[in-house]
């Protein structure tokens, strides 16, 4: 499939670089192996380079109580290598790696007991089994070669190369000089056949840590988990990407290992090579390091709680010694669900740009809000459209809060005026060439739609159905589903701070659209 897309340029460029600019063309290319994994490929003989990633299918979402966080932690875990690569000498490393994991054993039973609220000891045994831990680890070091893989393709001109973990997905990403792809394909093969997960424990700290830093003693961090965590009842969308923090103190190396073999498999993979390539020498390449791992014995299992319908609003309040902060959230559709591009539409009338509903009413007019931001994102289940504010003092957050539903109704009652329209139509045509201009775009957006609605081309189909949305759309789906009922409020303030009851004529603005 080829679409054309005319942009208008600076006329002062180049005719061969207007050439260029003017076209953006979704050329892509599929094939599926005998065991599962899906490549897409997009030629581009631009330049000389290519970027590739691997994405996983498998992301937060499919974890479990008490291993929360596995996902995050293979994405770092991935990058220490393998038989061949990160050590000098495997065979001498297991016995150490070995002897880790039965310590790390008995210090999980150890951390259980002082979990325990008749346990009447102390954590002197658990302070003994860390030490003793330690020790080995320390031993490990002389046969670790440090971040060989990462080095090895920065070496032969690897950029942008790095990797993340969603609710719904993992990745591993780096654009690199073509004649490089089969470099890349060892490496990357290697890893998805056999990974070896040394140093879990020490980067298991390093994740607890970037936890603390960017969770715990975070203000935003905190409040959102909240938000997500009194949203979600059942579903696994209500637990943090990076684990609970009792989780990432106790999962063993051997529940990550298992998790790893159940999801991270070719038939729950999708490989995407966009640039200076070959459809057909990439299915060869392809074919040649990846068709002999096998897939798994068992499909990855599928997610099935699916959330309860919410009957009343929820509403909580986090205490933290920082400035007050406001999120909301209300249930939208999955990716590709009914009315799902009505809620991106949404996002962007309230909150993109300086002639935003939000920004201009709230920030620049009345100066209530000091940043206010509502998002609406792609996801495999059914997510939150959110709306996060942070007051101007002096005004409170009961006031922001009742000010951004007073907006919201006439949005909903009125409608957007067809300026509004235009211009987010015209924001949603430039965020699509933009987001496809480079190999790197194009590598993330193809890889993106393959994984999570199984079809690449979704990402054209999704940028006319948002631009076709009509302002009927609008005001029907913010009266069906931007209700009281539906939404959770999380509120960010002070310990000592009081809390001033919303006024109910204000605060409940939002029904006001709906009985209309």
């Amino acid at each position: 499939m080829k679409k054309m897309i005319l942009v208008l340029v600076c006329l002062a460029l180049p005719m061969f670089a207007r050439a260029r600019e003017n076209e953006i063309h979704i050329d892509a290319r599929t094939h599926k192996f005998p065991n599962g994994l899906e490549l897409v490929v997009v030629e581009r003989h631009w330049s000389p380079t290519a970027s590739f990633i691997v994405r996983f299918k498998v992301g937060s979402a499919d974890e479990r109580p008490g291993i929360t966080g596995s996902a995050h932690l293979l994405e770092h875990m991935l990058f220490k290598g393998t038989k061949i690569l990160g050590t000098t000498n495997y065979d001498a490393e297991a016995p150490l790696m070995a002897g880790i994991d039965v310590l790390a054993h008995e210090l999980t039973q150890a951390i259980d007991r002082t979990r325990n609220p008749l346990y009447r000891g102390d954590r002197r045994e658990v302070d003994s089994l860390k030490a003793a831990i330690a020790k080995l680890q320390e031993r490990q070091k002389q046969y670790v070669v440090k971040d060989e893989f990462w080095e090895t393709l920065l070496r032969h001109g690897g950029t942008s190369l790095n990797a993340s973990t969603g609710n719904d997905g993992t990745q591993y990403f780096v654009s690199l000089p073509s004649n490089k792809a089969e470099l890349w394909a060892y490496m990357e093969s290697d890893r998805m056949r056999d990974p070896i997960l040394r140093e879990f424990y020490s980067e298991r700290d390093v994740v607890y840590e970037e936890r603390r830093l960017r969770t715990d003693n975070d203000p935003f961090g905190k409040l959102w988990e909240q938000l997500y965590a009194a949203a979600y009842t059942a579903h696994p969308y209500g637990w943090p990407v990076v684990g609970w923090a009792s989780d990432l103190e106790t999962v063993l190396r051997e529940q990550v290992e298992d998790f790893f073999h159940q999801y991270y498999s070719p038939n729950n993979v999708v490989i995407a090579i966009v640039g200076d390539v070959k459809f057909a020498d990439m299915v060869k390449l392809v074919d040649k390091y990846f068709s002999s791992i096998p897939p798994s014995a068992v499909p990855p299992p599928a997610v099935q709680t699916v959330e309860p319908e919410q009957k009343g609003e929820r509403r909580i309040r986090v205490e933290y010694d920082a400035e007050p902060q406001l999120a909301i959230g209300w249930k939208s559709p999955a990716g590709g669900g009914v009315d799902k591009e009505v809620f991106d539409v949404i996002a962007s009338l309230l909150s993109r740009g300086r002639t935003s509903r939000l920004y201009r009413s709230l920030v620049e007019e009345r100066q209530i809000a000091a940043s206010i931001s509502a998002s609406s994102d792609f996801t495999r289940f059914p997510d939150l459209f959110t709306i996060s504010a942070t007051p101007k003092a002096p005004h409170t957050l009961e006031e922001l809060e009742a000010a951004i539903y007073e907006e919201m109704g006439q949005l909903a009652w009125e409608g957007p005026t067809a300026w509004e329209l235009e211009r987010v139509r015209n924001q949603i045509e430039a965020d699509f060439i933009r987001g496809l201009r480079s190999n790197f775009g194009m590598m993330f957006r193809v890889s993106d739609m393959q994984a999570l609605v199984g079809d690449w081309s979704y990402i054209e189909k999704v940028n006319e159905r948002r631009k076709a949305v009509k302002s009927a759309d609008i005001k029907r789906v913010m009266a069906e589903h931007l209700t009281m009922e539906k939404r959770t409020v999380a509120y960010l303030a002070k310990p000592d701070e009081e809390s001033n009851a919303p006024e109910a004529s204000r605060i409940d603005e939002i029904r006001l659209w709906r009985d209309k």
